[in-house]
């Protein structure tokens, strides 16, 4: 189904640009501001095509409450995250093994955002979560995701311990990572079709997520601290399961 999300902040709308200018439907430009970065959008916007509405700060606050605009909000045409057939589709069009990131009822929009910009530049094929209680792809995902949130394949399924079920199924490992967990992350075998699965702020896996893991993972930890940020720790597990696999060439086509 085709959505329209608004989007906001230079970063985030110059993403949107680069990777299809096409989706802009309209957007709305501070006309009190003429610095640099945002007369360069501006132009950009005409080249695409795109209408451009004069506004002012407040109501452009109107349009992402809460959220900093930096002076500029696009409209962009989209799909939504995809669900459980569309992931089989995806899945079964794939000729190179799998590296999956799968979130684990991961509530924060701003922790979803980093983790799909994280898994875009790790080269990972696509990023699974749960439909429930999982932050979904929100105007501050696609701010903190700076372009990652339609780059970056999403699918949201129904039913997450039967989806691991699914992707165990096709050949897929099922790693999962756990502070307390035996294997440290460097002593693990991260090379094949593998799904890296990490849980919620602040509560980790839930046990039934960890009774379909394959195997649990940490990641060894030298100071103080007991745990790393989600999407910290996304970025330690993929670019390790990257180096595994040798050259460092995208994942996607």
């Amino acid at each position: 189904m085709s959505e329209r999300t608004l989007i906001g902040g230079l970063h985030a709308v110059r993403a949107a640009l680069r990777y299809d200018a096409t989706q802009v439907i309209e957007a709305w430009v501070d006309r009190r501001r003429h610095d640099r970065r945002l007369e360069a959008l501006r132009s950009q916007l005409d080249a695409a095509g795109c209408p451009v509405h004069e506004s002012d700060t407040r109501a452009l606050g109107r349009l992402l409450p809460g959220l900093s605009h930096q002076g500029v909000v696009i409209a962009l045409r989209g799909t939504g995250p995809r669900g459980d057939a569309a992931l089989a589709d995806f899945l079964d069009a794939l000729d190179h093994a799998p590296l999956l990131l799968v979130l684990d009822q991961v509530q924060d929009p701003h922790n979803l955002g980093a983790c799909l910009r994280t898994a875009d530049a790790a080269g990972a094929d696509a990023v699974i979560t749960p439909r429930d209680r999982a932050s979904g792809l929100t105007p501050v995902v696609h701010r903190v995701a700076a372009g990652a949130a339609a780059s970056m394949p999403f699918f949201q399924v129904t039913n997450l311990a039967r989806c691991l079920r699914a992707l165990r199924d096709r050949g897929i490992w099922l790693a999962g990572a756990a502070d307390e967990a035996a294997t440290p992350l460097y002593e693990a075998d991260l090379s094949g079709p593998l799904a890296l699965i990490l849980g919620a702020e602040g509560k980790g896996l839930r046990r039934l997520t960890r009774t379909h893991c394959d195997y649990l993972v940490a990641i060894p930890m030298a100071g103080q601290v007991e745990s790393l940020n989600v999407s910290v720790a996304a970025g330690v597990l993929l670019f390790e399961a990257r180096r595994q696999r040798g050259a460092f060439t995208p994942a996607r086509s």
